[in-house]
C-alpha cells in the first residue's frame, strides 16, 4: 500500500476531491505510476493556502505524521487558469525540506481543459516537462474526467 497526501490549489479550496479520489481508485492520471495491484490510500488532503502558497510550508508535516510516503500536487495546479507559477518551487521545497517524493498531478486532465490549454503558448511543452504522467491518458479517459 502507498500512502499519499494531496495538495490542491487554494483557488479551488471548496473542491471535494471527487476526481482525485476516483483517479486514485482507478490508478489513472498521475496515480498510474503505481502498480495496479498496489492500494493507494489518501492520508491527507488540503490546499496550498492560496498564492503564494503559505500552507506548502506546514501542511505536509501533518500528512507525513499520517504516514504519507509521497505528496501529489493536484492536477488543478496544472490546468487552472492561469496554471500555478510556483509548481516547480513547491515540488523542490517539499522534496528538500521534507525529504519526500513529490508528483505533479492527480486525476487525468479533463479533455475540455486539455483542448483549450494546448492552444496556449505558455502551457504545452512546459507542463509536459513538469507533469509528464498527466499526458499519458487516452482521450477517452480524459473525456471521462470532463
Amino acid at each position: 500500500m502507498i500512502k499519499v497526501g494531496i495538495i490542491i490549489c487554494g483557488r479551488y479550496h471548496n473542491c471535494g476531491g471527487g476526481k482525485c479520489f476516483k483517479a486514485a481508485r482507478e490508478h489513472a492520471g498521475a496515480f498510474s505510476i503505481y502498480p495496479p495491484e498496489e492500494e493507494i490510500q489518501i492520508v491527507g488532503y488540503s490546499q496550498c493556502g492560496g498564492c503564494p502558497g503559505g500552507n506548502i510550508e506546514y501542511v505536509p508535516a501533518e500528512m507525513i505524521k499520517n504516514g504519507a510516503q509521497v505528496i501529489h500536487l493536484a492536477t488543478g495546479l496544472v490546468v487552472g487558469y492561469p496554471p500555478c507559477p510556483r509548481i516547480r518551487a513547491f515540488k523542490e521545497f517539499l522534496e528538500k525540506h521534507y525529504n519526500i517524493p513529490v508528483v505533479v498531478g492527480t486525476h487525468p486532465i479533463p479533455k475540455k481543459y486539455y483542448t483549450d490549454h494546448e492552444k496556449m503558448s505558455f502551457w504545452g511543452k512546459k507542463m509536459r516537462a513538469v507533469a509528464p504522467e498527466l499526458f499519458k491518458d487516452a482521450e477517452q479517459t480524459m473525456l471521462e474526467y470532463d
